[in-house]
């Protein structure tokens, strides 16, 4: 007997054993047995590796190689000083408030039109999968209007809806409810006929193939979706920003493009990718919280 198998006989004997034991585990523990594995797999070194490099590349081309390409580029050092200086150049870094109130205004909008994709973007895709019927009537709008970019909608969202703030989560929503629905429909096609018929057989009433086949079959392609959106979100919301806005890290990278303060545009791309993985991040915790099951099967 190997001694990885030895271990899982032991472990399953004290699993058996102390039963009670196990029950007291906490999300906390499990937490910190997850990192620990985390830890010592290479995913976190390749990480860095990765890192190391990027900002080795960008800190030769600009500082030592000056390559033509990046003449007007500032140097990580310079974009790293700007960011922590407690008297920025600029006068933008994380010792100052307006910093954050970009980071709050950006955040909170990307927040409103993702629930709001989500509210509505899941349900739609669940209802296009499940039903033929409602596909029929349905579909083809929605493909006709997909395709659409979210900035060609710039004009009829500033006649639709009064202010700056309406259009900017609007055009943000369209963006996420396209991805979210259509990776939802994907999922409820994915399942397999043989569930279905398997329900019928055994007396299912079509709100229990609903809730107990459709939606739990179709929650892989959901988060997957949820994931690509908030992604796209994120595009539309800066370039909506751009065009309409007088805070959010979209308006901060225009205005410092049109005050030539290329520092700061590298601080509010770099704060967009920190708070946009932050937010995927959350969206794939939660996944695999509800999706504990699909590790269990794949076990």
């Amino acid at each position: 007997m190997s001694e990885a198998t030895a271990s899982d006989v032991r472990s399953l004997g004290a699993g058996q054993k102390g039963g009670q034991a196990s029950r007291k585990q906490t999300p906390l523990s499990v937490a910190m047995y997850r990192f620990s594995l985390w830890v010592r797999s290479p995913r976190p070194y390749l990480m860095l590796t990765g890192f190391t490099l990027f900002l080795g590349f960008w800190y030769l081309a600009v500082e030592v190689w000056k390559l033509p390409r990046f003449a007007e580029m500032p140097s990580p050092t310079e974009v790293l000083h700007e960011w922590v200086s407690k008297n920025p150049t600029y006068g933008l870094s994380i010792w100052l408030p307006e910093y954050y109130q970009h980071i709050w205004v950006s955040t909170r909008r990307i927040a409103i039109a993702f629930f709001l994709a989500t509210a509505t973007g899941v349900p739609l895709g669940l209802f296009l999968g499940w039903s033929k019927r409602f596909k029929q009537y349905v579909f083809p709008v929605f493909e006709l209007l997909r395709p659409v970019p979210p900035l060609a909608w710039v004009p009829l969202a500033i006649v639709m809806f009064q202010g700056s703030e309406t259009p900017v989560i609007f055009l943000t929503f369209l963006a996420s409810f396209f991805a979210t629905a259509l990776n939802t429909m994907l999922g409820v096609e994915s399942i397999d006929e043989v569930y279905f018929r398997a329900a019928r057989c055994l007396g299912s009433k079509p709100r229990h193939v609903f809730f107990r086949v459709v939606l739990p079959g179709a929650l892989p392609y959901i988060f997957t979706g949820l994931q690509i959106g908030v992604g796209v979100g994120w595009f539309s919301l800066v370039a909506a920003e751009m065009i309409s806005g007088e805070y959010g890290l979209g308006f901060l990278i225009w205005d410092s493009y049109v005050l030539s303060q290329f520092p700061v545009i590298i601080i509010a791309m770099l704060t967009l990718g920190v708070v946009g993985y932050g937010f995927s991040a959350i969206i794939r915790i939660v996944g695999a919280s509800l999706m504990r099951w699909a590790d269990r099967s794949g076990a």
